[in-house]
């Protein structure tokens, strides 16, 4: 049975966040998001969003040229066929990204996609999305972001990343929020705790700014 995905957008670019940072990428976000967080810069793919089917976005990617794709949002995790999405680019050989807001259980997104999974942090808004469960299916190979807008939400990060020894098993990412925090000073913080974690910047913003489709 053919399913269709609300999709806000596709296109290719370099990937501008984690471990793949500069690669290029085939990007497909998918429409509809359940949260609203104060720094978000993806806001047109909230809502609406067109329909298209699984084996159009798979044939789109091959045509692009370009072996990795990221699947992300939104929330690509709010549509039941997100799963079989993923399925299907990686039977064709596709080295497959999910970016997901983590407040969605991840347990079924398939083995072989690296997982970016966001905590929230209270600069967000949505402190209280997160799903702790999740950390059972996170694995050396995934990823951890934290978004930092202020100091205090750097203090709040690093409890958690400490309290949860989140750096022995996966690697853990904090992102100065774009025109909140000063990546100089996120840095320093980083620094002066030696805390165990990337700095990430975002790759895509200092090339191309708020540019739509980057």
């Amino acid at each position: 049975m053919r399913q269709a995905l609300k999709v806000a957008e596709t296109f290719v670019s370099l990937q501008g966040e984690g471990l793949m940072a500069g690669l290029p990428c085939f990007f497909i976000r998918l429409a509809g998001c359940n949260l609203r967080c104060a720094y978000c810069d993806t806001a047109y793919a909230q809502e609406g969003g067109r329909d298209v089917e699984s084996g159009e976005l798979v044939g789109e990617w091959m045509r692009s040229g370009v072996r990795l794709v990221q699947v992300t949002g939104g929330e690509p995790l709010l549509q039941s066929g997100c799963l079989a999405l993923m399925s299907a680019l990686v039977r064709r050989g596709a080295r497959v990204v999910l970016e997901t807001n983590g407040s969605y259980p991840v347990a079924a997104v398939p083995r072989e996609v690296v997982k970016v999974v966001d905590v929230k942090t209270p600069g967000s808004g949505h402190a209280d999305a997160w799903y702790p469960a999740n950390l059972r299916w996170i694995n050396a190979g995934d990823q951890l972001k934290f978004v930092i807008t202020s100091p205090e939400d750097y203090q709040w990060a690093k409890d958690y990343v400490l309290g949860a020894g989140l750096s022995h098993f996966t690697n853990v990412l904090f992102s100065p929020a774009w025109g909140l925090m000063d990546p100089a000073e996120l840095a320093s913080l980083i620094l002066g705790d030696r805390l165990p974690v990337r700095l990430q910047v975002q790759l895509h913003k200092v090339l191309w700014g708020d540019k739509k489709g980057t």
